[in-house]
């Protein structure tokens, strides 16, 4: 089968009950990011358009579709936390996509303890195995290939510091299978990263 993404209004293929995009790039990480707004009240929701795009600098981004609290406060305050989408977390980071008011406060609806970041005013997920601390680099609106405005808007951040549950770190290295990393797989699928193996790169 063959799907056109490109011909408005057309969401469907013989076959298929629903866009297929999603699904098809997976597993997607999941950036569960609190944030501060200009009068200092938290928030906290999942993007799982999000992923690493520089080591050095490290610089992280997630895209939000639609101006969300999220962006709003980011870019208010210049900071945001990345937490670690864990499954031991699963039911937790699924009651903080709740589309509330702004102004609620997402840790207090999920029953999160928060933590105090180190450099940024952000507090992060006090449970969470790791942390990513960022400072705001820009948020761009995205368009298409007609140079129209979409929805989206990414928003990069640079990691200034990080926070790692010692019980995940085995031999200097995080051991990736106690981590238990949750991923968006389309749909209301999500995964688990339990079958973990390696592979040396040719030399």
């Amino acid at each position: 089968m063959f799907f056109e993404t490109g011909i408005t209004g057309s969401h469907r293929a013989e076959g298929l009950s629903h866009n297929p995009f999603k699904a098809l790039v997976a597993p997607r990480p999941i950036g569960w990011i609190s944030s501060l707004d200009a009068q200092g009240r938290a928030n906290l929701a999942p993007y799982s358009f999000f992923n690493a795009v520089s080591d050095d600098p490290p610089i992280v981004m997630f895209s939000s579709s639609g101006w969300k609290h999220t962006v709003a406060n980011v870019e208010a305050t210049g900071e945001f936390v990345c937490n670690l989408a864990t499954a031991h977390l699963q039911t937790q980071l699924n009651v903080s996509s709740a589309p509330v008011a702004a102004g609620v406060d997402e840790f207090d609806l999920a029953g999160l303890e928060k933590a105090p970041s180190r450099l940024v005013r952000v507090p992060r997920v006090a449970a969470a195995r790791a942390a990513l601390e960022c400072r705001l680099l820009r948020i761009v609106q995205l368009e298409d290939l007609a140079g129209s405005l979409c929805g989206a808007h990414v928003v990069f951040g640079q990691v200034v510091g990080i926070h790692i549950d010692d019980a995940v770190v085995a031999n200097g290295r995080i051991d990736m299978s106690r981590l238990q990393l949750l991923s968006r797989l389309g749909y209301k699928d999500y995964s688990v990263t339990s079958d973990v193996f390696e592979m040396d790169r040719p030399a």
